[in-house]
């Protein structure tokens, strides 16, 4: 039975799911295959090149660059984190990215986009680390109205988590039955619809597919939380997740709150360890 491993996005409570995964990398825990939305993706993928700590570590040292995550960047390039400082110069010079490492590991990593053109969600199976890697996890991560379009193959990307936040349901579809699901919200958490939707239509009036997604997401990640719920009651899903809101807003530049967060993960796994090792073995 192919063993999976699902982590939805968050930005910045993306920290609770690499204290998670760091604790699992310590305690050797391995999966077939692994799918991620935005920072589930981009934080994600260290857990397949084995680099514990990483996410947190460059999180950390780059908090306050503006290079890395600012209005200034916004202004000046038009995506909130900047494009080729945040995913390309930290992974290649300042923080490097382990690319031998993520391709010899046997296990499959996927990650969600969504097709601005459409609104629907895309799939990619990344096989290979570098410069296309990097580009297909800042499509999956570029949030609306503060981030450019991500053109790849002639398509034109966003945030993976408007068209599929918690993509259970299509790694069950490629084989994954067994399922570790970490979600970055509570139990019993509920999405309100997008106050701002008049607006953003006004900003995106070009990608109405993509606009029409957005006003519907609520449904579609409260529709996805109960579908976790029930594969968790039916014993193929394990659902990881932060007993409380997260002391963290999706932009942070708190250094404080960042580690915190990335403790509450550690502390979850490890009170969970136990369960998650019977859950997989």
């Amino acid at each position: 039975m192919k063993t999976g491993l699902v982590l939805e996005g968050g930005a910045m409570r993306g920290l609770f799911t690499c204290g998670v995964l760091d604790v699992l990398l310590e305690s050797g825990v391995s999966f077939d295959g692994m799918i991620g939305v935005s920072a589930g993706a981009a934080f994600g993928c260290n857990f397949k090149s084995w680099q514990n700590g990483r996410a947190l570590r460059y999180n950390l040292a780059y908090a306050k660059d503006r290079r890395y995550c600012s209005l200034w960047s916004w202004l000046t390039t038009g995506n909130l984190f900047g494009a080729e400082f945040a995913y390309h110069t930290i992974a290649d010079r300042l923080d490097i990215f382990d690319n031998e490492a993520f391709e010899r590991n046997p296990m499959e990593f996927h990650l969600v986009a969504t097709d601005v053109t459409t609104g629907q969600a895309f799939y990619k199976q990344v096989e290979h680390g570098g410069a296309s890697l990097y580009e297909w996890l800042r499509a999956s991560s570029s949030m609306p109205i503060v981030s450019k379009t991500v053109r790849i193959e002639d398509r034109e990307f966003l945030d993976g988590g408007i068209a599929d936040s918690i993509p259970l349901r299509y790694f069950q579809s490629l084989g994954y039955e067994r399922n570790v699901v970490v979600l970055t919200q509570p139990i019993g958490y509920e999405k309100k619809p997008m106050p701002m939707m008049p607006f953003i239509r006004v900003m995106l009036r070009q990608y109405p597919n993509l606009t029409d997604a957005m006003a519907r997401r609520h449904e579609m990640y409260n529709r996805q939380l109960r579908y976790v719920a029930e594969e968790a009651i039916k014993g193929l899903t394990l659902v990881i997740c932060p007993d409380d809101v997260l002391p963290i807003g999706r932009i942070s530049h708190d250094r404080q709150r960042m580690r915190q967060t990335y403790e509450i993960g550690r502390r979850v796994a490890r009170k969970r360890l136990g369960e998650i090792l019977g859950f997989l073995y």
